[in-house]
């Protein structure tokens, strides 16, 4: 599996409530991308999303 060239650098956060370290990852990408992986299994699975995209994730949780 090849990294994708954004990730190699990318500074991952997670959520201030995880308290067993086992959460959902987000990271800022170039041209208002995001990363989003799952902490238990970071050399994985990455979604890549746009900014709209996310916008509507975020509005998701929040409803």
């Amino acid at each position: 599996m090849t990294l994708h060239k954004d990730l190699i650098d990318a500074t991952w956060r997670k959520s201030s409530y995880s308290a067993n370290g086992n959460c959902v990852e987000v990271a800022c990408l170039t041209h208002g991308r995001f990363a989003i992986r799952d902490s238990k299994y970071a050399g994985d699975v990455v979604l890549l999303v746009s900014r709209r995209e996310m916008v509507r994730f975020l509005a998701c949780l929040k409803a």
